[in-house]
């Protein structure tokens, strides 16, 4: 069973940075995707930013140009520096990783996704 752990949520002012890490026990270049979700109670959980096998990257438009996501495939990694931090940013945030194969004689696809246990980020003065 693959395990993803967060670390580095906090609380921090608005304006200041943090950066999150996902530490996965298995070898992460063999996820399709990894991804961060955020989530805030009553409200379902958000796509933040996700990152391709080939590093491809995409981001949510209330993200874009202040957060970056990378990863590390030799420590089996992946982080999410988050700058500029907004009051709206407060949320637990989530580690996901997707891996497809495709199996047996009519190749079917079996898809396996993963979940972080999540770290809280609180951005307040």
């Amino acid at each position: 069973q693959v395990q993803l752990v967060e670390s580095g949520g906090g609380l921090v002012q608005p304006g200041g940075s943090l950066r999150l890490s996902c530490a996965a026990s298995t070898n992460i270049a063999n996820m399709n995707v990894m991804a961060w979700y955020r989530q805030t109670p009553g409200k379902q959980r958000d796509l933040v930013a996700r990152i391709g096998s080939s590093r491809s990257t995409n981001y949510a438009d209330s993200v874009k140009g202040r957060f970056t996501i990378s990863k590390d495939n030799a420590k089996n990694i992946m982080y999410l520096q988050m700058n500029s931090l907004k009051a709206e940013d407060t949320a637990v945030y989530y580690c996901n990783a997707v891996r497809t194969v495709v199996v047996g004689p009519t190749a079917a696809i079996e898809k396996s996704e993963y979940w972080g246990q999540g770290t809280q980020v609180t951005v307040s003065s």
